[in-house]
């Protein structure tokens, strides 16, 4: 077995003595138990798992959620890593590595037949370790998934690698002038960093490696789950007796012929089976994930470790989204001074060549072009939306189909609708603080982030009422206690056409006829704790209950 904890710490020039090694641990490398006398809080030492994590990678809200929540962990007192793979698609993505510092120590990996040699990047940004896997595999244009071909074919290779790599971080490169060491915290996110729970319990602890170590696999979508053929077991590098922990078989109805046995390997289903805790990035999510319409055939087995199942909303960064300090909006403002709201609404008509219109409902939509995002539900609405004096502003990419509806509606809408066909971050700041309403169509959300900044921007969410999205947005009620109104917007269900327009009818109307509710309503929002430090806390008692039980012993 490939096991590197012997060398990392014979051959590191830093723990030279046992005193050295003494106060490195009690200085640095605290692990469960160790408890800051300031908080009284147990300290960790967290490692994050995960193919993606803003600044430096992102397709979605595990870029956002692995950019923010090891900060605000960092910030209550853990010692937090982010291992995460260093992709250089071309000569701008080299620059958001600028300051990562090649390590000399590297990891040879025994997968896939053969041998694999990473190189890590190491660079110390607020508080935390971030870590990059370095390897030709990462090295190609597109996003950390695929291309305009599609997803890439050898993606189970290199999230595999990734798992790897990540399982050798913590025992080899000293950070700081000490390794973390085995009392670990792993938090592997998605079927990307699934097999990190398996590696600690088939390959480690047999040997006696990270037996105090403890791992927690993060769903943020369980639609993906890293299935590929039966066949593909053997690139793992595991033991055959662990082949049931991936084993997955296909029902009849969804085998390509009748001569198919349907088998394949799970990576996302062996993480759920081996994990010590279970975290879904939403209350509402996970309950949706025990459900046969919301589990995609993973529900049974998650309703039999639901007692180590538990959902933690997302926080959103108040330092990148916040419109008093905000950059990319025209005007700043706040809860107590909301007239540079309708400053940034103005600009923004300005700057899409829209009627510059004050008083117009401005409707917003961000977001993958997708049928997860039920964009063709909004966008079969649009024709009666149009009907009324409104405004709508659609930003985002995906299937060309909605692309090129996208397009087609501008031209037919020319003072009313405009399609921005890509993603532009300053684009979505401004939208977000300019827009009046921004609608959330899911068809289902994990947690979902949008709906968080609109309210954090002021502008009213009008979502689906489907997990994450339940969660965060409390529907208006006008008389909820006398004459006191509660909510922050408008969900609806059930996901139709209909139900939609009625929605935004209700808040349209509003938006129109009580100025006065309207403005409380997003002061309502805007007043939302969303912070991470609020999700942090939570984080550390799953810790917490992780570290209660014993390991998963195979």
């Amino acid at each position: 077995e490939h096991v590197h904890l012997i060398s990392a710490i014979s051959h590191n020039p830093v723990l030279e003595s046992e005193e050295t090694i003494a106060n490195g641990v009690e200085k640095i490398c605290g692990s469960m138990g160790k408890v800051d006398e300031g908080s009284k809080r147990a300290v960790y030492n967290v490692v994050f798992v995960t193919a993606e994590a803003f600044p430096y990678s992102k397709t979605g809200g595990l870029g956002d959620v692995c950019g923010s929540l090891p900060i605000a962990l960092a910030s209550r007192g853990h010692r937090v890593m982010v291992v995460s793979p260093r992709y250089l698609s071309g000569d701008s993505s080299n620059e958001r590595y600028a300051n990562a510092v090649q390590m000399e120590r590297r990891a040879k990996i025994y997968c896939f037949g053969g041998e694999q040699e990473v190189v890590y990047f190491h660079e110390y940004r607020a508080g935390v370790d971030w870590v990059f896997v370095d390897h030709l595999s990462y090295h190609r244009p597109g996003n950390p998934y695929g291309d305009t071909n599609g997803a890439f074919g050898d993606n189970q290779f290199r999230f595999t690698l990734l798992c790897y790599a990540a399982c050798e971080a913590p025992l080899l490169l000293p950070l700081g002038g000490y390794t973390y060491g085995e009392k670990c915290m792993f938090l592997a996110n998605d079927w990307h960093a699934g097999l990190v729970p398996v590696l600690l319990a088939a390959k480690y602890r047999p040997h006696g490696v990270y037996r105090d170590a403890r791992c927690a696999i993060v769903i943020h979508n369980i639609a993906h789950q890293g299935v590929e053929p039966a066949a593909t077991y053997e690139n793992f590098g595991l033991p055959p007796e662990w082949y049931k922990a991936l084993e997955w078989v296909f029902p009849t109805w969804a085998r390509t012929h009748a001569l198919d046995p349907g088998e394949a390997v799970n990576v996302l289903k062996s993480a759920i089976v081996v994990a010590d805790r279970i975290v879904a990035v939403s209350q509402g999510y996970s309950w949706e994930i025990t459900t046969p319409e919301g589990g995609y055939g993973l529900h049974e087995l998650l309703k039999c470790r639901d007692i180590v199942l538990t959902g933690i909303t997302n926080g959103i960064d108040d330092n990148e989204w916040n419109p008093s300090t905000d950059k990319h909006i025209a005007c700043n403002y706040s809860i107590d001074s909301l007239p540079g709201k309708v400053k940034c609404k103005m600009a923004l008509q300005k700057e899409l060549g829209l009627p510059v219109r004050p008083d117009c409902p401005l409707i917003g939509f961000i977001g993958r072009l997708d049928y997860q995002k039920g964009v063709d539900i909004l966008l079969s609405a649009v024709p009666d939306i149009m009907q009324e004096d409104v405004q709508l502003v659609m930003l985002g990419s995906g299937e060309r189909q909605y692309e090129d509806w996208m397009r087609h509606l501008e031209c037919i809408y020319r003072d009313k609708y405009r399609g921005w066909v890509g993603f532009n971050v300053p684009i979505s700041h401004r939208i977000t603080a300019g827009c009046d309403i921004l609608i959330m169509p899911s068809r289902f959300e994990p947690c979902g982030l949008n709906q968080l900044y609109a309210m954090r921007y002021g502008s009213v969410p009008v979502v689906h009422n489907t997990g994450g999205l339940r969660d965060t947005v409390q529907s208006f009620n006008p008389y909820a206690r006398g004459e006191e109104e509660e909510g922050t917007g408008w969900a609806f269900s059930p996901l139709e056409r209909e139900s939609l327009i009625e929605a935004l009818g209700m808040a349209m109307g509003t938006y129109k006829q009580y100025k006065g509710s309207w403005e409380r309503l997003m002061k309502r929002g805007m007043g939302r704790d969303c912070s991470w430090d609020s999700a942090a806390a939570q984080y550390e008692q799953v810790f917490e209950w992780a570290f209660i039980d014993p390991p998963y012993a195979g």
